[in-house]
Order: C-alpha cells, then structure tokens, then sequence
C-alpha cells in the first residue's frame, strides 16, 4: 500500500494505528490481533496473558477481537447499521509493536525497528465531526440509532459505549447541536461472546429507543436468518467459535420474536440488561429464560439420567466440597414468575462434574473438546497466535487453555447460563424450548411496561 507512514493511536488500550495515502488523509485503522489489551506485543504495557486466554471481557479470548469486528461488518446486510467496511488482513510494518525482554533495563522500544507481519483487522476510516460521547443525541436520527441497536441486539454487543459511534454533521452547521448528523458504528471487538455476559448499550438511555420501530425496520428483522448468518460466518471466519454462532443465533431469534410480539428497541435492550439488587448481580430476563430452557433440556427424556423410585433428588452438601468453587457457583436471587416449573439448583451441575471427574481419570488429565469448541486459535494460521503460555502464568493457562471456555480459565466470571457445552441434540432441544417460553417473558415484560406506563400516568394526573 503507497502512502505516508502508519501513526500510531495514543487513544485506547490496544495498539491500532492510522495509515494514511500520498496527501496525508487517513484512509484506515489497523489493530493487529497481538497487540490487543493483554497480547504479547500490546504497546501500551496492557500485557501478561497468552493468546486464546480471556481478555477484558471473560468470554473474549486474547487476540479474537480482530475476527469479531470482521463479523459484525459481514452481519451488517446493506450496510443497515453503517458499519465500516472491515476485513482481516496480514500486513508488514516496522511500526508494528514487538515487546523484546529487558536487556540491561533497555526496554523493547529503544531497540532498532524491524520488519514484521501481523494478523490484524483493516478498516475503513470514517471522516467524523464528534463521537456521540461529546454530542447531544437530541439531534441523532431515529433511524440510525434503531439500526445500530438491531446489530447490537444481534451480535450481544457487550461494549456500545458513547466513544464507539461516530457522529457526522450534514448540513455544514458549526455547532455540535441541532444539526442533522449520520451515525457510524465502530469498534466491535468485544461483541459475539462465548457465553451470555451483562451487554452495555448506551442507547438503552436514549429517547430514539422507546420510539416504536418503523415498518422498514421490521420488515428487515424479519427476514433476518440466523442459521444462515451462521453458516456465512463459519465460511468467511473458519477460526470462530461454534460458541459465538450460537450467541448470535439466540439473540436473533430473540430480536426476531421480540420485536414481532411489539416491544421496542429499549424494552428489548433491557430484558438483555442484569440488574444489581442488594449488592448481587441477578440474571437479565433473557438469561432468566435460558436458564429455564436449559432445564427442560436437562430434564428431556433422552438425555435424563434414570432415577430410581423414592430417590430423593433434593440434597445439600457443605459448602467446603466446593472450595475454590464457592465463588463461581452462586444461586443469585431472581423473580421466575411467569415461567412455569422451577429452576434447576446450578449446584447439582457442579456434583455431577465432581461425579464424571472421580470417575475416569484420564479425561481429567486429557479434557476432551466439546463439539461447540472445535475452532482453537490454533486454527488461526499465523505464528504470532501459536504461542503457548508461559511460566509465569496461572495453572489455569495449561497447553488446553485454548481449548476451553474462556470462563471456565476465569472462574471468578459470573456464567448463569452455558451454551458452549450442549451438543448438537442437546442445542436443539434448547432452542424449541427458548422459543417456547420466550413468548410467555414477552407477554409479562410488556404486561409490565403497561403497568409502568399507566402509573406514569395516573401519577401526573394527581395534585
């Protein structure tokens, strides 16, 4: 590529740099997957985990960010959303960071530049006024925020901050309020998590999201196709995990079937939002649901242990049989109203673990791969991603690290629900029965949002 030299970008946690053409204009953005928040070679002395460990979000593995900003863009069908165009390139640079071993207190960047190639996410550089962190969103369109939220909603984007959309102003205006402007999604690393996470969506707070979606917008989540989507995915990133397919195909169905039954993008966004009660963080409305789907797979006649008569399933054990454990494995407290049936105790998961472990010895020395995790990040085919973990890191961070559930090396994570652990039967059980109970948790949360309305508005009435 002609052009001036890369700069580098002071702002953020990773290393990204701006490559500009012959007149100076920046033309694109590149993150190399190594120099990511905790990579090997991050720039910015956001280091000490090994590629394939979790990163800033638990269910985001080291150097797999640069592949999800690639799939939100492939998701993004006709550019709805304005998402950049993005690809997945290997590119060579001496700007690129390379992190050397101290030598006599000399550190890495005193050292001469060299040449080196990289994985790393190119994307398109969007010419901007203001980021909607600096901007009243009083003057953004319904539209564009309703179209960012259905991708978000699509992709579980846990990180829709103010600073990742991009603000243009049209009419020429030099103030930064009542000007017409066009949105630009970016930054989209952190989306498509292993496992169901608390989302941050900024625009849950705006008033564009309580406005009802429009007939075009509808007629666009309707004809969304998650297995499809899916299937693209798998073609065009052979390195994603089956586990981020199948957050993306659960999430579509829920926009699918929540926007269908009425609710607005607000409603949904807050049934996809945990709540903290007393200090406790509770499941979202959505988790609470896949929950209870997940025990009537538990509970499914082809995949239910035989249970001899007069057993007594209910038990209790001390606290101590989970040592390390007791973290993880909370029953946090939550309303199941409006869902049939009780939830499955989580613990009763952890003893049968404990019970397959005692069992057979050699698959706790050799853990064998769910058919969900088959893309390791060895399939990623550059040497930067083969490096194993050092030393120095936790026993967590074995030679099968990569291999497993990013929550499972994390075990302070928060996990109410797995999804990377069912196999292919098993997935598809849960999804008729999530799509069984989800249309009884739309009735009650827009039952619900009545209610708050019609008190808003006998309140207002009173003197």
């Amino acid at each position: 590529m002609g052009g001036l030299d890369p700069v580098p970008i002071d702002s953020g946690l990773g290393g990204s740099y701006y490559f500009r053409n012959d007149e100076g204009d920046r033309v694109a953005i590149v993150k190399p997957t190594d120099e990511e928040p905790f990579a090997p070679n991050n720039p910015k002395g956001f280091t000490g985990r090994a590629l394939g460990q979790p990163g800033l979000k638990k269910s985001v593995r080291v150097g797999e960010t640069g592949f999800r900003e690639v799939a939100a863009y492939l998701l993004d069908h006709e550019n709805f959303a304005n998402v950049p165009a993005t690809a997945l390139v290997k590119i060579t640079h001496s700007v690129f960071n390379i992190n050397r071993p101290m030598n006599g207190g000399t550190p890495a960047h005193d050292h001469k530049p060299q040449v080196t190639s990289k994985i790393a996410s190119f994307q398109q550089f969007i010419a901007h006024d203001f980021d909607a962190s600096d901007h009243g969103t009083s003057s953004f369109p319904v539209a564009a925020v309703h179209r960012i939220g259905i991708l978000d909603i699509r992709i579980f984007n846990t990180d829709r901050h103010g600073g990742n959309v991009l603000v243009r102003k049209l009419d020429g205006g030099t103030g930064r309020f009542g000007c017409q402007t066009e949105l630009f999604p970016i930054d989209h690393g952190l989306c498509l998590p292993e496992n169901l996470e608390d989302p941050y969506f900024e625009w849950i707070h705006w008033a564009q999201a309580s406005i009802p979606f429009s007939e075009e917008e509808l007629e666009y989540i309707s004809k969304l196709d998650p297995m499809r989507d899916a299937a693209m995915l798998r073609g065009e990133l052979p390195m994603i995990r089956e586990a981020c397919l199948r957050v993306l195909i659960l999430c579509t169905i829920f926009l699918k079937e929540a926007a269908a039954f009425g609710l607005c993008l607000a409603e949904i966004g807050e049934m996809m939002t945990r709540e903290f009660r007393g200090m406790e963080e509770e499941p979202s409305k959505l988790e609470v649901v896949c929950m209870e789907a997940r025990r009537k797979v538990d509970e499914w006649e082809p995949f239910s242990p035989s249970v001899e008569q007069g057993e007594d399933m209910d038990f209790q054990f001390s606290m101590d049989v989970l040592g390390g454990y007791s973290d993880v494995i909370r029953s946090p407290r939550f309303n199941c109203s409006g869902l049939k049936g009780s939830f499955r105790n989580p613990l009763t998961k952890l003893v049968e673990s404990m019970n397959e472990d005692g069992d057979d010895e050699e698959d706790r020395k050799e853990p064998s791969m769910h058919s969900s995790d088959r893309f390791s990040s060895a399939d990623f085919s550059t040497p930067s991603l083969h490096r194993t973990t050092s030393s120095k890191t936790s026993s967590n961070s074995s030679m099968h690290a990569p291999n497993r559930s990013a929550d499972e090396q994390l075990p302070s994570s928060l996990c109410f629900v797995r999804l990377s652990d069912m196999s292919a039967e098993e997935w598809h059980v849960f999804v008729e029965k999530f799509q069984e109970l989800l249309k009884e948790a739309l009735e009650e949360c827009k039952a619900a949002a009545g209610q708050r309305m019609k008190q808003r508005l006998g309140t207002s009435c009173k003197f």
